[in-house]
């Protein structure tokens, strides 16, 4: 049996991406915390990717691989089978266009996270904006990115449905509404719903006091 093994920290929405990705295909693995990344990283995760020294790192047989999406299509290609991507090139260059798409544009709702005082309805309409493009030309009229199942692009984004609602939180402003975007919603609703996915979630409640208290050093650090 491959031995697999995945170094990872709680609060980390592309830790998950992975984790739903081996849930997804029945592949069993080790989990293994990162208890200090700012200040103590492990021997092991500093060895397994000595690049960017970041979670998640897969490790299969020995071999590390890094960064969340790359990770992904590693999955993908390793264990075959309850495919992720879609048969279709033309489907599948799509899911990868919206992965693409979506780790482009991330950086602005983290800029809405950390966000203050006159500078959050500036972030918050970016980011409505980018929503706004997902909703149209991503998901469309689907169930899901991937059509009537969950996808690797619906892993993706998978963010946006489990960790957005605690930045909204934390900040004290919604983006996603049912009204405004009614489709994102629905999807939200359905991939929170899958199995998988919600019994591999970190609890909203420890995520909301996670990063409320990092936002308030973030801010505390930029006025000081």
């Amino acid at each position: 049996m491959a031995d697999v093994k995945v170094l990872g920290a709680w609060p980390s929405g592309f830790v998950y991406r992975v984790i739903w990705a081996l849930k997804h295909k029945g592949v069993n693995y080790e989990y293994i915390e990162e208890e200090d990344l700012l200040n103590n990283k492990s021997k092991l995760l500093l060895q397994s990717n000595p690049v960017h020294k970041k979670v998640p790192v897969l490790i299969h047989d020995g071999k590390p691989v890094a960064e969340s999406t790359v990770i992904l299509e590693y999955i993908e290609e390793t264990w075959p089978h309850c495919p992720l991507l879609s048969e279709d090139p033309f489907e599948r260059a799509m899911a990868r266009f919206w992965i693409k798409f979506g780790e482009d544009k991330a950086l602005a709702f983290f800029t809405f996270y950390r966000a203050d005082g006159e500078d959050i309805e500036k972030a918050a309409k970016e980011c409505k904006e980018l929503l706004r493009i997902i909703e149209q030309h991503g998901l469309a009229e689907k169930k899901f990115f991937g059509g009537d199942k969950i996808g690797m692009a619906d892993l993706a984004l998978g963010w946006i449905a489990c960790w957005l609602e605690v930045f909204e939180e934390v900040v004290g402003v919604k983006l996603i509404e049912a009204g405004s975007f009614p489709r994102l919603h629905q999807w939200i609703q359905n991939f929170k719903a899958a199995r998988i996915i919600k019994e591999n979630t970190p609890d909203p409640k420890k995520l909301f006091s996670h990063f409320k208290l990092r936002r308030e050093a973030l801010i505390a650090s930029k006025e000081a």
